[in-house]
């Protein structure tokens, strides 16, 4: 995760009401062994979205938890003392034990709660209900701002302004909103207008994800390199214009945050701050894991065939361990990489590597270079002085 706008301000809306994090300071929220949790309920979905990373449909999929089984998941994240807990699916909302699982989660001092949906079935009184079970965010996925390319992306007429409905409906009973976009090759110029019109209807946060590929999101699906870097300008210039209503996140391309602390650095110094901050977010594995709608837990979101653990059959504590020998390759990530161009990054502790599933899906190796990166880390790390050390 890319803090574009406190990597270029210092400023923030969400992460500081959240997460406490103001100006230019690396994050400590969250670590390795007490990570932010993403709970993918259910695998069923109202829509049917193009990209949909866990291939959501109208039904739940076999094996799912059961509610006892669920709740005790629940009680062992309070118990453990995550940080966070953001519960998504498919759509959350459609599980018809959801209001169970978010008491088990609420009224104590950790997690903070935040729910990631389409919207479209978020009415008032659901927002309500959000609100008295302390949820502290809303994120709502919003793939354009024209409503005819995010109802054909999200597969359903209407969508787009059934979504928007539900951010209005959340906004005005206090919650904070998010937009979601997933950048693709069909709607890369919408990544800045977002962010204004985020600012327009008063949002006051937007987080851009880069397709990956898994589930159903395909390669013809992903922009061209250099078309990514041009919309990554576009979205810093954007964030820029809007850093004191809008917080901009990038998702899923930690390259482009190395890109953005060449960019935005005027001296050493301030580039060897901008890395750490890049550093303290991690990514899969480091500092978040998920859990998917059968227990099974995965370094994240985006890596389906990749599992650690099983909540059925392990406790929690026992997977988020240092001696699981199925976590560690990604907590040492930068360690693993083979790729001709990752495997020889300076950056590659920092980044990660970007996406294991772009590189698995167009090299064949799990291990192997992001085929998105359009850096020239060796030019960069010249720049600055910088090794890997």
């Amino acid at each position: 995760m890319i803090p574009v706008t406190r990597m270029a301000s210092g400023k923030g809306t969400v992460s500081t009401r959240i997460k406490g994090l103001r100006g230019r300071r690396p994050s400590s929220f969250a670590d390795t062994m007490r990570p932010v949790v993403f709970w993918n309920i259910t695998r069923a979905c109202n829509l049917r979205c193009l990209h949909c990373y866990i291939s959501a449909g109208p039904q739940p999929s076999p094996g799912e938890l059961s509610t006892g089984e669920a709740i005790h998941v629940a009680e062992q994240l309070v118990e453990h003392g995550v940080p966070l807990v953001t519960l998504t699916g498919g759509e959350p909302l459609v599980r018809r034990d959801f209001w169970e699982i978010a008491r088990a989660l609420s009224g104590h001092e950790t997690p903070k709660l935040a729910l990631s949906s389409n919207g479209t079935l978020i009415t008032r009184e659901v927002a309500a209900r959000l609100r008295r079970l302390g949820f502290s965010y809303v994120g709502i996925s919003l793939d354009s701002v024209n409503p005819m390319v995010h109802d054909r992306i999200r597969g359903s007429p209407g969508a787009f302004k059934a979504a928007l409905r539900g951010a209005r409906n959340a906004l005005e009973e206090g919650l904070d909103v998010g937009f979601r976009l997933t950048i693709t090759r069909y709607n890369l110029e919408d990544a800045p207008k977002i962010i204004r019109f985020a600012s327009e209807v008063g949002v006051p946060r937007v987080a851009i994800y880069v397709v990956d590929l898994l589930g159903r999101a395909t390669p013809d699906l992903m922009p061209s390199p250099e078309d990514l870097r041009r919309a990554i300008d576009a979205i810093l210039d954007e964030s820029t214009r809007h850093q004191d209503r809008v917080e901009v996140l990038l998702v899923r391309a930690n390259f482009a945050g190395v890109y953005l602390a060449d960019r935005l650095a005027r001296t050493r110094d301030e580039f060897l701050q901008l890395l750490s901050i890049l550093g303290s977010h991690g990514d899969c594995g480091r500092r978040s894991i998920s859990i998917y709608p059968d227990g099974t837990v995965r370094p994240c979101q985006f890596l389906e065939d990749v599992i650690v653990g099983d909540l059925r059959r392990q406790s929690l504590r026992e997977i988020l361990s240092t001696d699981n020998p199925l976590l560690k390759p990604f907590v040492t990530v930068g360690s693993m990489l083979r790729g001709p161009k990752c495997g020889e990054c300076p950056f590659r502790g920092v980044c990660g590597g970007g996406s294991r599933m772009r590189a698995l899906r167009t090299s064949g190796d799990f291990w192997g270079d992001d085929p998105l990166c359009f850096l020239d880390p060796r030019v960069i790390a010249e720049r600055w002085g910088y090794s890997a050390g």
